[in-house]
């Protein structure tokens, strides 16, 4: 999931391919549009390195911030010393607190957004059916181990545009406007 969040050009694809299903009102095209097309994502892109599991970054990191804060925290399982069973993370009240004002910012509130999307996209999968979907993307899947996967925003917008052609007085045919992205 944090790879969409982090990639929305992948994120508008799903979105895309969800429309082409009929899982997706035909709305979410704009907002796939806009994901490629406003200046947040390349504000915001974040790219991951590809490894022996798909993309993948260190948690303990970024989730160290948080815990330095107050915001969230982190209780592992299992023997001290040796590989963790199992991570649980919780967000404190204090984290809850944040997210709620973060939400309502009007630049951060971009993130807030953005997590919807991404739960919109994920729905009930668990973790190895979204790996399984972010592999049939041939640049994610091709990508060398170590480096950081390409986008794929110009693949995504043709579809886009294809869709726009095949429909022009539907939803798909207003993908030049503004609209709203939720």
């Amino acid at each position: 999931m944090d790879f969409w969040l982090r990639n929305p050009d992948y994120l508008a694809d799903e979105l895309v391919s969800m429309v082409e299903a009929a899982t997706a009102a035909p709305s979410y095209l704009v907002t796939a549009r806009s994901l490629l097309d406003d200046p947040e994502p390349d504000l915001r892109w974040y790219p991951m390195p590809r490894w022996f599991f798909g993309a993948y970054e260190q948690l303990d990191d970024a989730f160290s911030l948080l815990e330095t804060y107050g915001l969230a925290a982190l209780r592992r399982t299992g023997q001290p010393g040796k590989k963790s069973k199992r991570n649980l993370f919780f967000l404190t009240e204090a984290g809850a607190a944040a997210v709620a004002e973060l939400a309502t910012d009007p630049i951060l509130g971009w993130y807030a957004e953005q997590v919807k999307l991404v739960a919109l996209v994920a729905g009930d999968d668990g973790g190895q059916a979204l790996k399984d979907r972010q592999y049939r993307q041939a640049t994610y899947a091709g990508t060398d181990l170590g480096v950081a996967i390409a986008p794929i925003a110009p693949r995504v917008r043709e579809r886009l545009d294809a869709l726009s052609a095949a429909a022009p007085g539907s939803a798909a045919g207003g993908l030049g406007q503004e609209g709203d992205r939720t």
